[in-house]
């Protein structure tokens, strides 16, 4: 009986230990061991709609009965496409965070997240209607294993020199990644060029300066805070909204804390292409942007200047017939279905840790 006891004990206690040390070993979660990074995706989808007619947007044309006869066999051919993409821009593994452009609504996300090969691996929404007209708005994925959510804001838009435009919300979302390190994250679409460059050129600036002051907010209680901001923007690194409303700099060799540098500026000189293609001419219209802080390589969560990228594959592209050379193979010709997945590419930003360092 003796023997028994104490061969209890001992169970006992050896137990205690190895989850004592469990406890402390508690590895950090990574995507891939192997991967150095976590990979942040932003894509402009183009024209992701349900098939069902919304009586307050505009989106009658992406119904059945519409002008572009948008079916459920289309739809479910759009959201595998979709599906297809993210699963290429992970490369070794899926993207922890997607920010998207122009989806209508919450179940064009959970049909993307339930409908393809992303179920079941970890990703959760984070979505808002707003109050654009045609109903296209901005949200966020992220795998929940690796990113903690702690708070989120949808920053509605007013101008007050056109009180009749309506357009995306800004998303902003602060969370962990890998129980590393804390990220101010904002997701935008702004104003299109709808009626020139010049004429629209004003909601951008103004789209710019409230989230510069947004930006300055979080900087007044942690100048060192992490600041992703990305989305599309309609305009270029050099375009007065990025340079003058935003502040976001295009050098490189001292970054600042509490200063936004915008990664976009340098990808334009060490490459030829971009994000979307108009009328011949390639264009960054889709950028990541970041606070000096995040370009310190000592922090536990940092990332370079060649961490951003465009993606841009075979099956993305196709070729110009007017312009010559490629462009991005598009769902939509105006009104006539093309079969493609988005006229812009999908571009990344690798956010690198410590552990397992190159």
């Amino acid at each position: 009986m003796k023997k028994v006891v104490k061969y209890i004990v001992v169970l006992i206690v050896f137990g205690l230990l190895l989850s004592n040390s469990c406890e402390k070993e508690k590895p950090v979660l990574h995507p891939v061991d192997h991967n150095p990074y976590y990979r942040f995706m932003w894509y402009n989808v183009e024209n992701l709609f349900d098939t069902l007619n919304n009586p307050d947007k505009q989106d009658d044309d992406f119904t059945p009965d519409g002008e572009c006869h948008w079916n459920t066999e289309r739809y479910i051919d759009k959201l595998n496409k979709i599906n297809r993409v993210i699963h290429a821009v992970g490369g070794d593994s899926l993207p922890v965070l997607i920010g998207l452009a122009e989806v209508e609504n919450r179940l064009v996300l959970e049909d993307l997240l339930s409908k393809t090969t992303l179920n079941g691996r970890g990703y959760r929404i984070v979505h808002h209607e707003s109050p654009d007209y045609r109903g296209i708005d901005v949200a966020l994925l992220y795998r929940s294993p690796f990113f903690r959510l702690l708070s989120t804001k949808f920053y509605p838009i007013w101008f007050p020199f056109d009180t009749t435009v309506r357009t995306r919300e800004i998303l902003y979302v602060k969370g962990v990644l890998g129980d590393l390190d804390t990220l101010h994250i904002f997701l935008n679409h702004w104003p299109s060029r709808s009626g020139g460059e010049f004429h629209s050129r004003p909601r951008r600036i103004f789209v710019a300066e409230f989230l510069k002051s947004r930006t300055d907010s979080i900087f007044r209680a942690d100048s060192q805070a992490r600041v992703v901001i990305t989305g599309d923007f309609n305009d270029e690194p050099q375009d007065l909204s990025i340079v003058s409303g935003l502040h976001a700099g295009l050098q490189f060799d001292n970054p600042q804390p509490a200063v936004l540098y915008d990664l976009t500026g340098y990808l334009e000189t060490v490459t030829s292409t971009g994000s979307y293609k108009y009328k011949g001419d390639w264009n960054f219209l889709d950028q990541f942007i970041v606070s000096g802080t995040l370009l310190d390589t000592l922090r536990p969560v940092y990332s370079r200047v060649t961490d951003h990228q465009v993606y841009q594959s075979y099956f993305l592209m196709e070729r110009d017939e007017s312009y010559l050379g490629s462009k991005p193979y598009r769902t939509y010709l105006g009104s006539y279905y093309h079969g493609g997945y988005s006229d812009h590419l999908p571009v990344f930003l690798n956010l690198r840790y410590h552990e397992h360092e190159e």
